[in-house]
């Protein structure tokens, strides 16, 4: 199988003249089609800022990722967010979902953007909120909603355009844990279902134990790179080979 996701010395350097942090040091990973991976690490390790340059959200300092084969950085911005569009959902811990809009008509705002006519993507809206559980919620508004409704509605819409990868950063971060492993079985159902890449950030072990790899962060390098199907885990503490790091709060940059 031929990687479908690919970085190659991805640096990502803040530099305002007198403080230098370098958020990225050298990146380099293959992602495969279809595959479930976690990313994990104490808080400022980078975690977001690799979701955000994989995905185009933010400029590389130097290196290059890799998009089906085609380079994500090569192009103009409006390539770029065409490519980025068409291919990334994003799945985001404080939802973000637009307060003054109904369930459906924020999972129908990124079709819109694209330019569907109003009518294909309210249905393609529909059916979206019907497989998370809550078509008959369409016409309410995200506070009329509990976090595990929003969250759904959330994963609706970033799967509404059927994209070939899904970025979540910490999707589980305020729910409590039965509504975490529902979340996470819907999002799991996607990937057995479409084969959709699940690419997600989470400090809760339990969870990352049920993604393919585990990528450890430290210090904006990836420190491990774990299978979770080469080998048996453990029935309790951390996912199989992953070296415990103090201080992770399950915070980002």
């Amino acid at each position: 199988m031929s990687a479908t996701l690919q970085t190659k010395q991805v640096w990502k350097v803040y530099d305002t003249g007198t403080i230098r942090v370098e958020a990225l040091r050298g990146i380099e990973v293959e992602i495969q089609a279809g595959e479930t991976v976690a990313v994990m690490g104490p808080s400022g390790c980078g975690k977001t800022t690799l979701l955000n340059c994989i995905s185009g959200l933010d400029d590389l300092s130097a290196g290059e990722v890799m998009v089906e084969g085609h380079s994500l950085f090569g192009h103009g911005d409006y390539e770029r967010t065409r490519i980025r569009g068409e291919n990334f959902g994003f799945i985001f811990q404080n939802f973000n979902l637009i307060p003054v809009l109904s369930a459906v008509e924020n999972v129908e705002l990124p079709l819109l953007l694209q330019g569907l006519r109003s009518g294909e993507a309210r249905e393609k809206s529909l059916n979206a909120l019907e497989a998370v559980g809550l078509r008959e919620w369409a016409d309410h508004k995200p506070m009329e909603l509990s976090g595990g409704q929003q969250q759904r509605v959330s994963i609706a819409r970033a799967f509404v355009h059927q994209p070939a990868f899904i970025l979540g950063d910490e999707p589980t971060g305020n729910l409590d844990s039965a509504t975490s492993h529902e979340v996470m079985d819907l999002l799991f159902k996607f990937n057995h279902d479409h084969g959709t890449t699940l690419l997600v950030v989470t400090h809760d072990a339990e969870i990352a134990r049920r993604f393919d790899r585990i990528l450890q962060m430290q210090d904006g390098m990836i420190v491990q790179d774990i299978s979770n199907t080469s080998e048996e885990n453990p029935a309790e503490g951390e996912p199989a080979g992953v070296v415990p790091v103090s201080g992770d709060s399950g915070e980002e940059e």
